[in-house]
């Protein structure tokens, strides 16, 4: 069985957010903007990555200190500064990868140009305390731009966090939710089963993060309900050991960077990838992706300006190139 994993470059353009989740570590709401050289520095550290992963807070541009940084470089949307940062990744050949939160259809549309795949995190299909404050965890507006995603066509990734306040019941209906898309739209390239991890310093610092036996649970639901064109995922750096986790039915690990750290999860660093492959005992083999999956570049689920890029760095069954 393979295993599949990207190298990134890890670049969080800001943490200002409209929401306001009770177990975030990485909001700031401050209406700090990563500048164009600094987005540049991180792009020409990438070293032997294909995918620059574009993260930041939902709808920033709500803060007024975002609006006027952005209304002082001639930009009306943060949409149009990421669609233009997309594109100086690709010309630092990188494909981007942006998990933006809720997007509008135009939007989407918009982004697709410059984007081998996008992300969007479900986290969980129903109404949680920890998502009080949060009007983008709406789970009817989250599902909504997942749906869009997939009648534009758009390589997506999504997924559950578990532990935030939901129960086994809770997660079974998210994924089955998350199924029925893939099913319709064929998009779901990954689905990632990720465990809360708790901040200092967030309303849920003391709450209990998922048992290893919850994890393997969700693994072993999320392979019997969705496609097998589906991928699933588990982050390596979050758990003791991801062996258990493959063998319930996980098939990739996601991004790993060599040069940035998990700005999620900073407290956690990305395992070495010799040690992934020590920790899978030869019963498995770990190759390397693009931030679209294998199958969807064989089936040619990308436009013309990541084109070029997409057809240098992968092989005849859609793999990175090791050439």
């Amino acid at each position: 069985m393979i295993v599949t994993y990207s190298r990134n470059v890890f670049i969080p353009l800001t943490r200002t957010c409209r929401n306001s989740c009770h177990y975030c570590g990485f909001r700031k709401n401050d209406g700090k903007v990563m500048e164009r050289w600094e987005v540049e520095r991180f792009l020409a550290s990438a070293k032997n990555a294909t995918e620059a992963l574009f993260t930041f807070g939902e709808r920033p541009d709500e803060n007024d200190s975002v609006k006027k940084w952005l209304g002082d470089r001639g930009y009306e949307r943060f949409v149009d500064y990421v669609y233009d940062m997309n594109r100086l990744a690709i010309s630092h050949g990188l494909l981007p990868h942006t998990n933006a939160g809720v997007l509008e259809r135009n939007e989407l549309k918009r982004l697709r140009e410059v984007n081998a795949s996008m992300g969007l995190m479900l986290e969980q299909a129903v109404e949680l305390e920890c998502h009080s404050e949060s009007p983008g965890k709406k789970p009817e507006v989250r599902i909504k731009t997942i749906k869009v995603a997939g009648k534009l066509q758009i390589p997506f990734t999504t997924g559950i966090l578990i532990g935030i306040g939901e129960n086994r019941e809770d997660r079974m209906y998210s994924l089955e939710i998350i199924a029925d898309l893939a099913e319709n739209y064929g998009h779901i390239q990954e689905v990632i089963i990720q465990n809360f991890s708790p901040k200092p310093g967030t309303k849920m610092e003391g709450a209990e993060p998922p048992s290893l036996r919850e994890m393997i649970d969700a693994v072993r639901c999320a392979r019997e309900l969705l496609p097998e064109r589906t991928a699933i995922q588990v982050p390596p750096n979050l758990v003791d050991s991801i062996q258990p986790l493959i063998s319930a039915g996980a098939n990739d690990i996601g991004g790993i960077s060599e040069v940035t750290p998990d700005y999620i999860n900073p407290e956690h660093p990305w395992p070495q990838l010799k040690k992934i492959e020590r920790s899978l005992n030869g019963r498995y083999v770990l190759r390397e992706r693009l931030p679209i999956h294998p199958v969807f570049v064989r089936e040619g689920w990308y436009g013309e300006e990541i084109a070029g890029l997409i057809e240098a760095y992968s092989d005849d069954e859609g793999y990175r190139c090791l050439r």
